[in-house]
């Protein structure tokens, strides 16, 4: 079954959305299981940066926290601020490794601009 397509504010074309809140890649996961050190990787989203918007990656022993209600883990590694899902519904989320450096990579759908480095986005 199709399901969740999104249209693009900025260029009016259709694209489809996954089907879950973010999806993480094999390589994404085996690299957040190993720096999480048994815990979990965090992921929300403030303003800021060159695009308006600023990914803000963070770690967590527990999956609660006082004054953040993380959402369920994703692959059970991933907490999203409730406050970005909005922003980041549907992307992908993968670890590429180039000549000069590793990091993760994330692949919004939503996003109309993001700058050079991928740490920031519009919509």
């Amino acid at each position: 079954m199709e399901c969740c397509f999104g249209v693009s504010v900025a260029t009016g074309k259709s694209f489809k959305l996954n089907s879950g809140m973010v999806t993480l890649t094999e390589k994404a996961k085996e690299y957040m299981k190993r720096v999480s050190d048994g815990g979990y990787v965090t992921l929300g989203v403030k303003g800021g940066g060159c695009s308006g918007f600023q990914y803000v990656w963070g770690l967590s022993k527990e999956a609660t926290h006082e004054r953040i209600k993380w959402s369920t883990p994703i692959s059970d590694i991933l907490l999203l601020d409730p406050m970005a899902e909005m922003y980041i519904f549907g992307s992908e989320i993968d670890y590429v490794t180039e000549l000069g450096a590793s990091f993760l990579k994330i692949v919004n759908p939503t996003a109309t601009a993001q700058c050079g480095c991928g740490e920031s986005f519009g919509v």
